[in-house]
């Protein structure tokens, strides 16, 4: 990356969730390999189909064992190890879509599709570098929009409150790794999410830093200097890592890693989040959210439920 910034090429990445596996493409691959929309950029393959999404089911892990993970999870806290930590788990789902057809029908700021792995329809943007500036967008805080003053509640609800400040203080942190006068620019703003099942309000904030004249020919370094996701993670995040992989006992794999497309001079990223993913011909859906010590189990169960959807309004 850092070979291909110094000369101003563009090229596209995914980095999955441990860093283990990263792949990088050409502007220009094969849309039979790998397709992708987003706000300034498109890579899609031209279909004639009309699908329609008639059949969805999914199958959560139960409570009793969602509530396992969950209270090592709250040891962990009251010990002192972690203060905000997302677990997630994953969900089976039936539906008569392909992931292409998902792709295809799905509306959301950032879609990927890797050839016969995975789909993400993606909220969240991870970091955006514009004419030197670099900006991150923790997103933390979903509510059902038809609930009865559902931005009220949010905004008043001390858990929720509690860890979106942990985020941006810990994405402030980071990107002051790699940037000067960083700020936060926004602070818990809304957006609408439609989907199959509801709309949610999503909360999220702007942070925005300076990056050095030369930042192209270190935008690799940048880039993974900011890995793991802060808000797929939590803090401090190299023990946070270590508590979620003890924990959740499945491989995340690209699921809460980074999708991203650098033009030679910007880059615009996303979380992957709102996941599903092939498994030998089942689709399974991962879905999370953040853990502190105001959590209540059943409340973060239910979230992890409404997360799984498809952005099909």
């Amino acid at each position: 990356m850092n070979r291909l910034g110094s000369k101003g090429e563009p090229f596209v990445f995914l980095v999955d969730f441990l860093m283990e596996n990263p792949m990088l493409f050409p502007i220009d691959c094969p849309k039979e390999e790998l397709q992708w929309e987003i706000p300034k950029s498109s890579h899609v393959q031209v279909t004639t189909t009309n699908p329609q999404l008639k059949h969805w089911k999914t199958f959560p892990v139960s409570f009793s064992k969602y509530k396992k993970g969950f209270d090592v999870v709250e040891r962990h806290i009251y010990n002192g190890d972690t203060y905000l930590l997302n677990y997630t788990q994953p969900t089976p789902v039936e539906t008569n879509l392909s992931l292409d057809e998902i792709f295809k029908m799905s509306n959301a700021p950032y879609k990927i599709l890797l050839k016969n792995r995975f789909v993400c329809f993606s909220p969240e943007t991870f970091v955006k570098i514009e004419n030197g500036q670099i900006s991150s967008f923790p997103m933390k805080g979903t509510i059902d929009a038809d609930d009865a003053n559902a931005k009220e509640l949010i905004l008043a609800d001390s858990k929720e409150l509690a860890e979106h400040n942990t985020i941006v203080d810990l994405i402030r942190n980071d990107l002051s790794i790699v940037a000067e006068n960083v700020e936060v620019k926004k602070f818990r703003y809304f957006d609408r999410i439609h989907t199959n099942n509801k709309d949610l309000w999503q909360v999220s904030s702007q942070i925005t830093g300076d990056l050095p004249k030369n930042y192209q020919q270190k935008i690799g370094d940048i880039l993974f200097a900011l890995l793991p996701a802060g808000s797929i993670s939590g803090a401090p995040k190299k023990k946070t890592i270590e508590i979620i992989r003890e924990t959740e006992n499945y491989n995340r794999g690209f699921y809460t890693g980074v999708f991203g497309v650098f033009d030679g001079k910007n880059m615009d990223s996303c979380v992957l989040i709102r996941f599903i993913e092939n498994q030998n011909g089942q689709l399974v859906y991962k879905s999370g959210g953040g853990i502190t010590f105001l959590s209540q189990a059943e409340s973060e169960y239910e979230e992890i439920k409404e997360k799984v959807y498809v952005p099909i309004g």
